[in-house]
């Protein structure tokens, strides 16, 4: 019987966050309150890119539905005109959607209010919503297109709102906060995260992490710039935080 070959350790290298390509932390970033204004300065630019983005999706779909029905009149097949619709609107929320979310671990919402800190992440969620569906419900109540162009032009627009669904979710949001409480109960310690990752360690020899030859070592606020903002639940388990800043499980 042959022998299990065991996987030979992995070399780690472990890089300084600040700079190093594939961290998510800017090497010019300033620090201390200068920095927490210039974060912010950054977060309401992003913010104001995503509002636009977003804006023109939304003209992007009420031009398509033009299109479809017959309010603005192309010539040659009308099928190609619909998806270049569909397509320009899908890259316009995704667009709209990345800027946001890198606008909320700039400057995190308030958790305060469960509600409103769910809506106000997944805003890129809502436009998507808004962008495709109306479109959606309009072709499957398109009597004049015929059967095959229907099909295929509802399911691609289907598929374009599942995508952008997708991507405009914001599956592990960070409250201002819960990133207070972070940063007071991690000062002064230095965490890890991959390149891949959505979280962070407080050890850098977590179990978690014994495939990953190359760690980003920095602070939690750095942690938290680079969408990393959320504690490992197996070497972080202690320093776990509800939305409001609570420990998690209170």
């Amino acid at each position: 019987m042959a022998t299990e070959r065991k996987k030979a350790p992995v070399e780690r290298k472990i890089v300084k966050a600040a700079g190093a390509e594939g961290s998510g932390v800017k090497a010019d970033r300033p620090a201390g309150e200068a920095g927490t204004v210039s974060k912010k300065g950054d977060a309401k630019g992003l913010r104001i890119g995503a509002a636009v983005a977003w804006a023109l999706a939304i003209a992007a779909e009420i031009v398509t539905i033009m299109f479809l029905n017959g309010y603005i009149y192309v010539r040659g097949d009308i099928t190609v005109w619909l998806i270049a619709g569909i397509a320009v609107d899908l890259v316009l929320v995704v667009v709209g959607s990345l800027l946001w979310k890198k606008a909320n671990d700039l400057a995190p919402a308030s958790g305060k209010n469960k509600l409103k800190f769910f809506l106000w992440n997944n805003m890129g969620l809502i436009v998507a919503l808004v962008a495709f569906v109306p479109l959606v419900v309009l072709l499957l109540n398109n009597k004049k297109l015929d059967k095959k162009t229907k099909q295929l032009v509802t399911i691609i627009a289907a598929v374009a709102l599942a995508v952008a669904g997708l991507f405009s979710v914001d599956w592990n949001p960070v409250s201002v906060e819960q990133q207070a409480a972070l940063e007071g109960k991690l000062s002064g310690q230095q965490v890890y995260w991959t390149q891949f990752g959505r979280r962070f360690h407080v050890d850098p020899d977590c179990s978690t992490l014994s495939r990953s030859a190359t760690l980003f070592e920095g602070s939690v606020n750095e942690a938290v710039e680079a969408n990393r903002g959320t504690p490992c639940s197996v070497c972080s388990e202690d320093f776990s935080f509800a939305p409001d800043g609570s420990p998690a499980g209170n």
